[in-house]
């Protein structure tokens, strides 16, 4: 049996609503997540994925229920460390890129490495990463002098390259044609043998599912 790198129990996410009865956003999820593979959350928009994503990456807390991160329940533990988990052991692509637009593609992957604290052979691995997503030769390159498709594989870079254990990958083929979004998933898979990472993303798109070793569907907040 492969290992568990992240398990929830239970994990449920309630937010209040002026003037009505609270939201219930994630219902009673479980799920495990082996090391080393892809999992997908597949669902329509309002689903739930996301909030379970960022619960899952020690953005948000559940309102009740367990998240087990290589044996830690990190629902115990506080904002610090917490802060710690993101900076160090997780990578974080979002739908919207979110490359800093006054850095090149080489800044912006350097740039997570600073965060991360990595001092020793920066250049090196910033190279790397960049050759590794397909974009040696535009490395200088700043975010709007590429395509949507190339700006989303420098953020791909960016998450990688200080050696995460997990990405967390929101909807990131959302804003892509298909023939990119399907580079994407590729290369995802090849980040995976490649890197040893483990994987968790989101998406409603059906046709990307069978890239999945793991895929979870959620409905209104409950596994289904």
């Amino acid at each position: 049996m492969s290992e568990i790198i992240l398990e929830t129990k239970n994990v449920k996410r309630v937010f209040p609503v002026a003037g009505s009865d609270p939201f219930t956003a994630v219902d009673d999820v479980s799920i495990k997540v082996p090391k080393g593979s892809l999992c997908i959350l597949k669902g329509r928009s309002g689903s739930g994925k996301t909030t379970l994503l960022n619960m899952l990456g020690a953005l948000d807390y559940p309102t009740s229920g367990e998240i087990i991160f290589d044996g830690t329940d990190i629902t115990k533990l506080n904002e610090n460390s917490r802060e710690k988990l993101r900076r160090n052991q997780v990578g974080f692509v979002f739908q919207s890129v979110s490359l800093i637009p006054m850095m090149s593609a080489y800044e912006n992957v350097e740039f997570a490495l600073r965060m991360a604290n990595i001092k020793e052979n920066r250049g090196p691995r910033v190279e790397e990463c960049l050759k590794m997503v397909g974009l040696g030769a535009r490395m200088n390159h700043m975010p709007q002098e590429m395509s949507g498709g190339e700006q989303q594989r420098v953020a791909i870079a960016r998450a990688v390259a200080h050696h995460p254990a997990i990405i967390f990958a929101d909807e990131p083929t959302a804003e892509l044609d298909s023939q990119t979004a399907i580079n994407v998933m590729n290369l995802f898979k090849e980040m995976v043998t490649k890197e040893n990472v483990t994987i968790i993303m989101t998406t409603h798109d059906t046709s990307l599912m069978g890239a999945g070793d793991v895929v979870y569907e959620l409905e209104d907040g409950k596994l289904i």
